[in-house]
């Protein structure tokens, strides 16, 4: 697992998909500190990792990246961990569209791509 503050290449995301499940890496976005962690066989990892630094729960929200999808279609709003009814969203997407485009801004700051 990595945690990414800064810039990670897209080019390190192929790497990570083709070492795992090959051609799409696991990612939890934090939309608060605007922070993700990458690279792990489960979501419910990454988030506990998040938890372990201070992150909040309701902040927390279970992506898949593609890295060779060059458009908004890269970002996949899938995860067992975005299943919440108590906080309004109840399927493993993210309902809010508010929060999706919040969770596409930071993985477009965070991964640069070529």
């Amino acid at each position: 697992m990595k945690l990414i503050s800064c810039k990670i290449t897209v080019n390190e995301l192929k790497k990570m998909a083709q070492e795992q499940f090959g051609d799409f890496v696991k990612a939890v976005v934090d939309v608060e500190k605007e922070i993700m962690v990458v690279d792990s066989g489960m979501h419910a990892d990454e988030e506990k990792l998040l938890l372990d630094q201070g992150s909040s729960q309701n902040n927390l929200w279970g992506i898949n990246l593609y890295p060779d999808f060059n458009n908004r279609e890269w970002i996949e709003f899938d995860s067992m961990i975005n299943l919440r009814p108590s906080f309004g969203n109840t399927t493993r997407g993210v309902e809010s569209k508010d929060v999706r485009d919040k969770i596409i801004s930071i993985v477009n700051k965070l991964v640069e791509k070529e």
